[in-house]
């Protein structure tokens, strides 16, 4: 593009612009203006690259005004080439418009400026992505179960959608979409939407999302897949090599759709599938309407970490049909889901698992809390100007499901369903504030504002007093056998563990002495093999220590596991605990020379950020 072309697209400044300058921007990590003008809808037409690692084609915006109609759309957008903008009044008629990407924000991207007509309801934009576009995940070969296809595959929440597609990126922003995607034809491509799940490879596909969804909710995924059903309504996509053991591990996904049905109301989604993913993705699993991306690191062979698929699952209610409008609300998401995850784990697995992984959460959470400042201990947190990735912490989470629980405890459970059933149903497609639902708490269970106190839960650090406590027989019986086996009272081969589930090696491993000798270690290693276990939680557990204790036998594993799985929960544990070790900052960062290839955008950001801290 020359000069004089780019100078003939900047807007022209003047009344028109200051009166736009005026607008209010309701969340601030959007530049959009939803009271000039609000995308409903998005047609994409795009041609996957493997070659040159870049998404090519069209998107198409249908626009309507807002309250205060303006001659400017602005959208989102993160280091995208942006040839050609173009409007029309009717899809028939374009004409080419004026438009400006504007300075970059380390955070937020690029404003994109469009100046429209009065007749304006279509905007169409030709564009392609960057190589290192943040919400695109290019896999080599080399990267997959398979090993002789490239895989690609998509993380657009919090802000990552901007990466990919030009549009309004933020969650109180709700569009439907369609996509046409062309790629090889020796490849399968699906999406967040409806697709025929018996789609043969003619490297050309179409979707369409009828529902309206937040823009984080925008997944596209492609790669060597194939499919099996698991049930009326669901299935599993996933590389050859790894379908049998998918298969077999997630065989109760359709019992957890009925039951979360009787709990909380209709799935209103159509179908509900997993894709197993590369271990590159950096998130445990990723709620994509009708399509969940799983990481593969849940694949135990016990069955024993599929809560996060019944987490996952939850947010079908909490999150895709109830949506956080703003990041700065990000527990009304995850709090309610981490609460709807325990009850469907209750339903099918017992009131003891339920409350083992309850209490491990709050465990976890306590840790998290000692190292947290507190403006980030508190359920809503104010994210001007920082990053929404950096809240994906246990507070969201944890808290916001231990405030949940305060609130059924207050009223008795089956008010508590009750009432969230009725709130599922109010708020069904919609983004809330976290001021919506303590208005509608406040309405509709005025019964537990005596018992529960809310505005500490929600805007004060820490947890309040008499907070929920998860209690767990099993649990308990696991933290005896370590104060029986610090005692010398029984030896490392007694320990009552050949039957322990995940989340009482877990207990067990979190109980032990702070100041444990590497050759009791050692004991633990040859008489359970802790060290080349398969079980990816139980794994990161005993590297940690291993790494805290400095158990040497394990540091193989651990450059191993630090350069094959790129889960963020995992690296942020492992690299913490490594730079506040002697010589384990060098150490972490030679890893993270040779690892950050294989690592996913935000997993490299979060890496960063801890060996830069």
């Amino acid at each position: 593009m020359t000069r004089r072309q780019a100078m003939l697209m900047l807007p022209a400044l003047g009344a028109c612009s200051r009166r736009h300058a005026t607008l209010e921007r309701p969340d601030p990590h959007s530049f959009a203006i939803p009271d000039a003008w609000r995308v409903t809808h998005l047609d994409l037409d795009l041609t996957v690259d493997f070659d040159e690692r870049v998404l090519r084609g069209l998107a198409m915006l249908s626009i309507s005004p807002g309250r205060s109609r303006s001659p400017q759309l602005t959208l989102d957008s993160r280091n995208l080439n942006i040839r050609r903008v173009e409007i029309s009044p009717d899809q028939s008629n374009w004409r080419p418009a004026r438009f400006q990407v504007g300075a970059a924000d380390p955070i937020l991207g690029s404003p994109v400026e469009i100046q429209l007509d009065n007749r304006t309801q279509f905007v169409r934009l030709e564009y392609a992505t960057h190589p290192e576009a943040t919400g695109l995940q290019w896999c080599t070969p080399e990267q997959t179960a398979g090993q002789k296809s490239p895989f690609l595959y998509t993380q657009s929440q919090a802000i990552h959608a901007r990466s990919w597609v030009p549009l309004q990126d933020s969650p109180g922003i709700r569009i439907t979409y369609t996509a046409r995607l062309r790629t090889r034809p020796d490849l399968l491509a699906v999406m967040s939407a409806s697709r025929d799940p018996a789609a043969r490879r003619t490297g050309e596909y179409r979707f369409e999302m009828r529902q309206s969804i937040p823009p984080y909710l925008l997944a596209l995924a492609v790669g060597d897949l194939n499919f099996e059903l698991l049930g009326g309504r669901t299935g599993i996509y996933a590389e050859p090599a790894v379908l049998p053991a998918a298969v077999s591990e997630f065989a109760d996904t359709e019992r957890m759709l009925q039951a979360a049905e009787q709990l909380y109301g209709v799935y209103a989604w159509g179908r509900y599938d997993l894709l197993i993913l590369p271990p590159s993705f950096p998130y445990g699993g990723m709620e994509n309407p009708t399509l969940t991306f799983v990481t593969p690191t849940v694949i135990a062979g016990d069955r024993s970490l599929v809560s996060l698929i019944a987490h996952e699952l939850a947010h079908s209610w909490s999150g895709n049909l109830v949506t956080n409008a703003t990041w700065n609300d990000f527990w009304l998401n995850e709090g309610f889901t981490t609460y709807l995850e325990s009850r469907i784990q209750e339903v099918l697995y017992g009131r003891e698992r339920a409350e083992m992984e309850a209490l491990l959460a709050r465990q976890e959470l306590e840790r998290a809390l000692k190292k947290l400042p507190p403006r980030d201990q508190t359920l809503y947190v104010d994210l001007k100007g920082r990053d929404p990735d950096d809240n994906v912490t246990e507070v969201p989470y944890v808290k916001g499901m231990l405030f949940l629980r305060a609130l059924e405890e207050a009223v008795e459970r089956n008010r508590f369903d009750a009432f969230l059933r009725a709130y599922f149903q109010n708020f069904a497609f919609q983004s809330i504030r976290t001021t919506d639902f303590l208005k509608y708490l406040q309405e509709h269970l005025p019964e537990a504002q005596a018992s529960v106190p809310i505005e500490h839960w929600v805007y004060q650090p820490g947890l309040p007093p008499h907070a929920p406590q998860p209690r767990s027989d099993r649990l308990a019986q696991v933290e005896a056998a370590v104060r029986r086996w610090e005692q010398g009272t029984i030896k490392t081969r007694q320990l009552p563990a050949q039957n322990w589930s995940t989340q009482e090696w877990l207990s067990f491993l979190r109980k032990l002495p702070p100041n444990l000798d590497p050759r009791r270690m050692a004991e633990l290693d040859a008489a359970f093999g802790l060290t080349r276990t398969g079980n990816s939680e139980i794994a990161c557990e005993w590297l940690r220590l291993a790494i805290a204790h400095d158990y040497q036998p394990a540091y193989h594993r651990l450059e191993e596991f630090l350069t094959t799985v790129g889960r963020r929960k995992y690296l942020k544990v492992l690299y913490e605990e490594l730079v506040q070790r002697p010589g384990g900052r060098q150490r972490a960062q030679q890893i993270f020379a040779r690892a950050r290839g294989a690592y996913h955008p935000i997993a490299v950001a979060t890496v960063e950020k801890v060996l830069q801290g």
